[in-house]
């Protein structure tokens, strides 16, 4: 079952899913013209099924999850500023929305739950940050409540995914598509960033290293906000019959609760957070005092502990050319021409 199965992350996943030929995925979603493109899109593959639902709707997600194995739980209120005006609705969908998929997943013994976090729920300054931190807390602690130990609940926690719908990367293509000005906040601003397709692949990772109770988060490029920015307008505007020289850049200043840089990883968090060759894993905070008989190790990984938090501001940014790379070689959206607009542009 993938929950909000219609957003960016959610298609991702189902494209990622079908290869593995599962019995059926179940894909719910509340936007019924995104959730129609879908089933159309994979009207030939019989166990892609859509859901028109809510996940404030426990007894509809309860439903819907009767007989499932595995619950992607995508959907949420992603926008900061949308979440700071609509306050009461954030709660409602990114705190008890979880509740009830973490409900519907134990009246239906369903084997494991991924719930999809945010770098906003490190040291959150936003309704949205901090209703993303309690979704990932009250994930962790159902393996408390999981008396039977038959069922595992685990989170994964991404930075700013190119080509998602609302991305830096879509406002600033949308501004060179219209002749600019290109908007950007601070030119010593940084961003983690990833692939559509990584964060799909890490949500997958997630359901197959999961014990019970951790975080998963990758490690990502670290981008300057204003690198990208001229990256994209080299690439893009010629496409749109634009001269790159001809479109302006407008410094706009931070906005208010707005981080120079991104934490993944935080300084309370390092000293409980293990190490693999792609992900850091952070284990829950109250350890095996209330996590009884979860045990965190993963076969064939040898595990370190990192020396220092995972943020932005500390990591290498990558070079303007890596960026050119990164944007052309990552897959962007599937209803669009960009990818090949990108190749067009670059040769």
């Amino acid at each position: 079952m993938v929950t909000g199965a219609a957003g960016s992350v959610g298609q991702e996943l189902v494209r990622q899913l079908l290869p593995f030929r599962p019995a059926g995925i179940r894909t719910l979603d509340n936007n019924e013209g995104r959730l129609f493109l879908l089933k159309e899109r994979y009207q030939a593959y019989d166990q892609v099924t859509a859901y028109l639902g809510d996940t404030r709707d426990v007894n509809k997600l309860s439903a819907i999850a009767r007989g499932t194995d595995i619950i992607f739980h995508c959907a949420a209120f992603k926008h900061v500023y949308l979440s700071e005006y609509n306050p009461f609705e954030a709660v409602q969908t990114n705190i008890i929305g979880v509740q009830n998929i973490i409900q519907a997943a134990m009246n239906n013994n369903v084997k494991l739950v991924i719930f999809t976090s945010s770098d906003k729920a490190v040291n959150p300054t936003s309704v949205m940050g901090t209703s993303k931190l309690m979704g990932e807390r009250i994930i962790t602690a159902a393996n408390v409540v999981n008396h039977n130990r038959m069922r595992r609940f685990c989170s994964v926690r991404f930075g700013n995914i190119i080509g998602s719908r609302g991305s830096v990367f879509s406002v600033f293509h949308d501004q060179i598509k219209s002749g600019g000005p290109v908007t950007v906040t601070d030119p010593g601003m940084t961003r983690f960033i990833m692939s559509l397709e990584r964060a799909a692949q890490l949500v997958m990772e997630g359901a197959v290293l999961a014990r019970g109770g951790e975080v998963f988060v990758t490690k990502m490029k670290v981008i300057n906000i204003m690198d990208l920015a001229q990256v994209m307008i080299a690439l893009y505007a010629p496409y749109y019959g634009h001269n790159p020289a001809a479109i302006p850049i407008k410094i706009v200043g931070l906005r208010p609760g707005e981080k120079m840089y991104e934490e993944l990883v935080s300084q309370e968090e390092v000293r409980r957070t293990l190490e693999l060759e792609d992900l850091f894993v952070v284990l829950p905070a109250l350890g095996q005092r209330i996590y009884k008989g979860i045990d965190h190790t993963y076969p064939g990984v040898s595990p370190i502990q990192p020396d220092r938090p995972h943020n932005s501001s500390i990591e290498p940014a990558i070079t303007p050319e890596e960026i050119k790379d990164f944007l052309i070689n990552s897959r962007l959206w599937p209803e669009d021409n960009l990818e090949r607009s990108l190749k067009i542009c670059v040769s």
